[in-house]
């Protein structure tokens, strides 16, 4: 099926079969490897992009489905010569990214929490975001980092 997706601003024109998943598509078709392929079961959140502003599991999303949608991946937060995303600075600034391998899911759904509203409190972060793993257990830097960020979010 061909089918345009906009991702990070850029329309991209492909022909995919109609069971290729969102991640597939950005991962081996638009070379946009950022978006990390963690279980492919939906219960990792490694896989977390913003469909529209909301957050979406891309493992779980079918690219025919995001048609249309505007589609941000963790490339598109800042350009080459533009600062660091403020979520993206806090969490380098807070360590909140150990080994690395979930923090771009990780930084999609702190974007979403603060944006959707759940990042009140503490405890409201850490159900918000707790569809996203991490092996290396900076869940306390990880909501030091959404803490840092959100007023510089809320005023986005």
């Amino acid at each position: 099926m061909d089918i345009r997706l906009t991702v990070n601003g850029t329309e991209h024109a492909l022909s995919v079969d109609v069971r290729t998943t969102l991640l597939d598509a950005l991962r081996e078709r638009l070379e946009l490897t950022g978006t990390k392929k963690g279980c492919d079961l939906g219960q990792c959140g490694a896989c977390t992009v913003l469909m529209n502003g909301r957050r979406v599991l891309a493992c779980f999303t079918l690219a025919v489905a995001a048609e249309g949608a505007e589609i941000t991946t963790i490339e598109g937060l800042a350009g080459d010569d533009e600062p660091l995303h403020p979520m993206q600075q806090a969490f380098l600034e807070n360590d909140a990214y150990q080994c690395g391998y979930c923090t771009p899911g990780q930084i999609m759904s702190a974007i979403a929490c603060v944006r959707e509203g759940h990042a009140g409190t503490d405890e409201q972060i850490r159900e918000y975001m707790s569809g996203n793993l991490c092996r290396c257990a900076a869940y306390p830097k990880i909501v030091a980092a959404i803490r840092q960020a959100r007023p510089l979010l809320e005023n986005r």
